[in-house]
């Protein structure tokens, strides 16, 4: 395997840190994969999944989103809208300098980013979403008992996995209004739902929820008992396995 930083400017100007991990021979397909909410491009799920699909000869690249991780920027600034406007630019991005991806994985609110992405990327043939919600307005049960001090004050300060992100009411607001229903049922592109039964952080109704609203080819996967971070090594590495078996069939010219 063969791991390269690369930096690109995102939909708003700022540098994003990211990396493109490739197997050491021939590159069948690239993949674009999006992290989960306040997560980076080298949590466990992403840097795990990312290398362990290598081994089937697909090149992915990985990011961290505006304000996060390397990336420029400040996080309070940014909402899902924005996050979609990112992934937009990384497959812009690919599409410049490699080729443009044919697979797109998001996991959690990186997986409904990727299902709002989708449609733009027209080169994209299979779409994976990893213990996704179905709408981006579930994020915000995460800070629940701060959403009044946000609405009155503009602005507070939480704590997600176990750091301090400032959230703005323009957040609260952007993911009231982001909503995927009419967006996965018009993708028109293989997609593949996985999602744990026992997930405590995005229920297993939203996995339902993106599965009904889509059309076919569709395909629904039980992670069984994994957790919503997939931090089990073993857990990450079969999610890749699976995820190179499903999409092969779509990566044939």
């Amino acid at each position: 395997m063969r791991a390269e930083r690369q930096e690109f400017n995102g939909a708003h100007g700022h540098k994003l840190a990211a990396r493109l991990d490739a197997p050491d021979g021939a590159i069948r397909a690239y993949a674009l994969f999006a992290h989960c909410f306040t997560c980076g491009k080298d949590v466990f799920a992403a840097s795990r999944i990312a290398q362990a699909l290598t081994d089937h000869g697909i090149a992915v690249l990985r990011f961290d989103f505006t304000g996060l991780g390397a990336s420029e920027g400040d996080f309070a600034n940014t909402n899902f809208s924005s996050n979609v406007a990112d992934l937009i630019a990384a497959a812009d991005y690919l599409r410049e300098r490699y080729e443009a991806p044919k697979i797109l994985i998001g996991h959690s609110l990186g997986g409904a980013a990727t299902l709002a992405v989708a449609e733009t990327v027209p080169e994209a043939r299979a779409v994976v979403t990893i213990a996704a919600p179905s709408d981006p307005g579930h994020v915000t049960h995460m800070f629940s008992e701060h959403i009044d001090t946000i609405t009155s004050d503009g602005e507070a300060q939480v704590q997600l996995a176990g750091r301090p992100f400032r959230i703005r009411k323009q957040f609260l607001e952007d993911v009231a209004e982001s909503k995927l229903k009419t967006k996965i049922g018009a993708m028109r592109k293989a997609l593949l739902v996985m999602h744990a039964p026992g997930d405590d952080t995005v229920g297993i109704s939203n996995a339902l929820d993106i599965f009904t609203a889509a059309k076919h080819p569709k395909s629904f996967i039980s992670l069984d008992d994994a957790d919503h971070l997939l931090t089990k090594r073993e857990d990450a590495v079969y999610v890749a396995r699976l995820i190179a078996a499903w999409s092969e069939r779509y990566l044939r010219d």
